[in-house]
């Protein structure tokens, strides 16, 4: 096995991991619980779950998705975030190891990445994206980006305030056009954070990821009113897709931006 392909697998293990702490911050955060004490339980008779019990994947497959005690189930999708978790953590550092420039970047985006995940899982159980996660990450973005910034010796510090800005303007006046009917506030104090990242990036990445994350929104909200789940009064929660079009304005918008220029000959 290739250097490459062990930090990967490393990191793709260590993605798991996380992926089993995310579980206990989307629980938990939503209730005002301590993510650190107690230790986890099963939620329906209280029984605290041992080391043994607590294997990511493995003890959920072992003890055939049920609490050892009451035998009540547990759902599915506590393995799949593992999962999800993991590969997204896999999916980082492949990008971050084949693409020039990026590895700097690589310990902020998986920190963001994790946040990410416990995010949008939120919002589609509450429909809130709440402040005790999306605050921290403002100070964590400026401290995450400093990094590259020494490590690369360039500071791209207009970009940076333009993705940002874009991201702003883009989800804050739809917000404000629609008295938040279109999005919640949440999305808002998101957006800037995603921006900067971008931004910082490529400010192509920041323009492709806010364009997907509408198109996302609008293939979805279509989705529902044709399959008859939602009328036009239906809320569908536009954080999921703000986190998924920054992934993907990420991973791509360099390359959009660079097809767009030589397509038009900019």
């Amino acid at each position: 096995m290739t250097l490459t392909a062990t930090v990967i697998a490393a990191l793709g293990v260590a993605g798991v991991l996380v992926g089993s702490f995310l579980n206990v911050v989307i629980y938990r955060v939503p209730l005002g619980k301590s993510v650190v004490r107690p230790r986890s339980s099963c939620p329906t008779c209280g029984n605290v779950l041992s080391a043994r019990d607590n294997v990511p994947i493995v003890s959920w497959i072992v003890l055939k998705g049920r609490c050892r005690r009451c035998g009540e189930r547990i759902g599915m999708r506590y393995p799949l975030i593992e999962i999800v978790t993991g590969l997204l953590w896999a999916g980082l550092a492949w990008w971050a190891l084949v693409v020039d420039g990026a590895l700097p970047l690589l310990p902020l985006v998986l920190v963001l990445g994790s946040v990410g995940v416990s995010l949008a899982v939120i919002d589609l159980d509450h429909h809130r994206l709440p402040d005790q996660l999306v605050l921290p990450l403002y100070p964590i973005v400026l401290f995450g980006l400093a990094f590259p910034g020494v490590v690369s010796g360039e500071w791209p510090v207009w970009l940076t305030l333009g993705g940002g800005l874009l991201w702003l303007v883009g989800v804050g006046l739809p917000w404000l056009v629609t008295g938040g009917r279109g999005m919640g506030f949440g999305d808002v104090k998101l957006a800037p954070v995603l921006g900067m990242v971008l931004g910082w990036w490529a400010f192509s990445a920041a323009a492709t990821g806010l364009l997907i994350s509408f198109l996302l929104g609008a293939v979805v909200g279509v989705a529902v009113l044709v399959s008859g789940r939602g009328d036009r009064k239906s809320a569908v929660p536009f954080g999921p897709f703000l986190l998924v079009g920054a992934l993907v304005g990420l991973v791509i918008g360099p390359i959009v931006g660079s097809a767009y220029v030589e397509i038009f000959q900019l």
